[in-house]
């Protein structure tokens, strides 16, 4: 991925987890694990018509922030981890690196 896209995608996913709705959706998906949760266990949880869910459901998927999974005729819905992750580390990536570069010149105008 170059810095564009992965500026884009961050960006879009970030957007997507900035609905309140959408964010407890998804925070509820992350603790049900690597196997995600069916549709309508979400649905009664969390107490969503089934429009609205597959809305916000549909938005975390075009973000790249769910995957979904048919088993029968229950539908799943599993977090992209290595997505969640991506976002985490953008976020991370860079922290604090400019108190190390005034650190060094600091160092550096003592000396």
């Amino acid at each position: 991925m170059n810095t564009e896209t992965s500026v884009e995608a961050i960006a879009k996913a970030l957007k997507e987890l900035g609905h309140p709705t959408r964010l407890t959706l998804y925070k509820r998906l992350v603790k049900a694990g690597h196997q995600g949760l069916a549709v309508g266990k979400i649905q009664e949880e969390l107490e969503i018509p089934g429009s609205t869910l597959s809305h916000h459901i549909s938005s975390l998927v075009s973000a790249g922030l769910l995957k979904q999974r048919r088993e029968g005729r229950t539908l799943y819905c599993v977090p992209d981890y290595d997505q969640l992750n991506e976002v985490i580390t953008f976020l991370q990536d860079e922290c604090c690196s400019d108190e190390a570069s005034l650190d060094e010149r600091s160092a550096d105008e003592q000396l």
